[in-house]
């Protein structure tokens, strides 16, 4: 299901939003103000984003920004600004779209159906379950690591990590969700798991651990893969 976080502050409209969604068999979250946008998107990464301007807290610009250091889910401006500049501000700063209210809820939807094919929700691995990158190869079906011509053996807790983060590729996944996944809900705050294990993965798979291509950490969030 379809994860859609509306950051809105005019409860009305987002009432109306959310029923409309849900309709639509979308799963939905929503934010009063940026800040309250920023923790859940990190806690819960969405795979889109409905983002109002007008925010009580913050600028909608900046929650674009911030959301764009670590976020490639299709982020969908709808705001009551309607000037040339404002659109050309969103759209810079790393929105997908820009809809101006009042707008027509059909139309809405259409600009998000567009958006979440056009990023493309789907896992990295091709159809038969191989990632590969010019440093490694991953078999996802035979749990099989290959780098540079040679076997590497991964543990099962490592393949856990690897298969969520390459579920989510290009997306934040925050350290909460790793947690619970792999190790269970007991053991959230232990945050030290996930440092001790994404350093051996790097050890064992990028070319230059110090400096990793592929396993990223957003400091204080979580971790994303990018292939």
């Amino acid at each position: 299901m379809t994860r859609v976080l509306v950051v809105e502050d005019e409860p009305r409209l987002v009432r109306a939003i959310a029923m409309n969604l849900h309709a639509r068999k979308y799963d939905v979250e929503s934010a009063p103000n940026g800040s309250t946008a920023l923790r859940l998107a990190a806690e819960r990464p969405p795979d889109a984003v409905l983002l109002d301007l007008g925010l009580p807290d913050m600028d909608g610009i900046e929650v674009l920004q911030v959301l764009r250091r670590w976020s490639r889910a299709p982020i969908l401006v709808v705001s009551a600004r309607g000037a040339s500049q404002d659109r050309i501000r969103a759209l810079d700063a790393g929105a997908d779209d820009y809809i101006t209210k009042p707008f027509d809820m059909d139309e809405l939807f259409a600009r998000l159906r567009v958006a979440t094919r056009r990023t493309g929700t789907a896992s990295t691995a091709g159809g038969n379950g191989n990632v590969t990158t010019e440093g490694f190869i991953l078999d996802l079906v035979a749990k099989e690591a290959r780098r540079d011509g040679h076997t590497v053996r991964l543990t099962p807790t490592e393949w856990q990590l690897v298969e969520i983060l390459i579920r989510n590729s290009g997306r934040l996944v925050s350290r909460r969700q790793l947690l619970d996944e792999v190790w269970g809900p007991d053991r959230r705050t232990h945050s030290n798991y996930l440092r001790v294990y994404m350093a051996q993965l790097r050890r064992k798979l990028e070319p230059d651990p110090a400096h990793p291509r592929h396993f990223i950490t957003a400091p204080g969030m979580g971790y994303r893969f990018e292939a």
